[in-house]
């Protein structure tokens, strides 16, 4: 549990976020010592005893404007999360005046901009393409894995944004039932940390649905680092360009790989801030 001493009011705040309905609990130690642990992780992410999130991002003084560090809903972490990104920057742009920002995670250094008409842009980075990087249990081809899924899709591709990616194209991702499906490649053995599992099928040209089943957490509404994999897998695949438009369960993304990284635009969404009472962090 946190360190209540290094508070005296025992007030330990936090933030409530959405993007397109994938959904975070945002802490801000910038100014005070909240630690986060695996267990606490855990406790705040169930929807009922907690608060619920699919992941939860902590908030801390970095070389940049802010350092960010992920946790999942299990309590593991992530290097990367996207969508979390977007919100972060755009709570800390309307708190400093800043029309763009450099903050650095674990994925490395990410720089966020505002977009205008309500809609935050993040270059995630470089995609990471060779199966070392994303990483793959052996050598081997990332573009289509030799994994066997169902009759009517190719084999995967992998792909990694920070965290590892497992992308099936599909004549139709809404008839896949992701409950069983994602879980079973999430802890394929092709995948030393878990792999992230997307289903996607093309709309129209640089038109992309796809729905989404994250590691540690499990079906999600939408997911940035993953929307981003889609894309990058797409546009090596040959069936898009490298700026496309993707449809999520909970809204729509935009992705532009370009030489300096990939680039995702989409909206935010500030739900609510509140306090973890003592009791809720001692019970943990």
């Amino acid at each position: 549990m946190p360190d209540m001493n290094t508070h005296s009011d025992t007030q330990f705040p936090f933030m409530k976020m959405h993007g397109l309905g994938n959904d975070f609990v945002v802490v801000d130690a910038r100014h005070q010592k909240l630690e986060i642990t695996p267990a606490l992780a855990k406790g705040i992410a169930h929807r009922q005893f907690g608060v619920g999130f699919d992941q939860l991002a902590l908030i801390e003084q970095g070389t940049g404007d802010a350092h960010l560090t992920f946790y999942n809903a299990d309590g593991s972490t992530s290097a990367a999360c996207g969508n979390a990104t977007r919100c972060i920057a755009r709570h800390l742009m309307d708190e400093s005046g800043k029309p763009a920002l450099h903050l650095t995670t674990d994925r490395g250094d990410l720089f966020a901009r505002d977009a205008g008409d309500g809609l935050t842009a993040v270059n995630m980075g470089h995609p990471q393409l060779d199966w070392q990087e994303i990483p793959l249990a052996s050598a081997m081809e990332t573009l289509e894995l030799p994994i066997d899924s169902m009759p009517s899709a190719s084999g995967p591709t992998a792909t990694g944004m920070g965290n590892p990616h497992c992308t099936f194209f599909v004549e139709d991702a809404e008839q896949i039932p992701l409950a069983e499906f994602g879980p079973r490649f999430e802890h394929h053995p092709l995948f030393p940390e878990r792999t992230n599992v997307q289903v996607a099928h093309l709309v129209g040209p640089d038109h992309i649905r796809m729905r989404v089943w994250e590691r540690g957490v499990g079906v999600t509404l939408a997911s940035g680092s993953s929307s981003c994999a889609t894309a990058v897998a797409a546009a090596r695949r040959g069936l898009t360009g490298r700026r496309v438009q993707i449809d999520l369960d909970g809204g729509t993304l935009w992705i532009d790989w370009r030489d300096d990284g990939v680039w995702m635009t989409g909206p935010t969404m500030h739900v609510f801030s509140g306090t973890f009472t003592a009791a809720f962090l001692e019970s943990l």
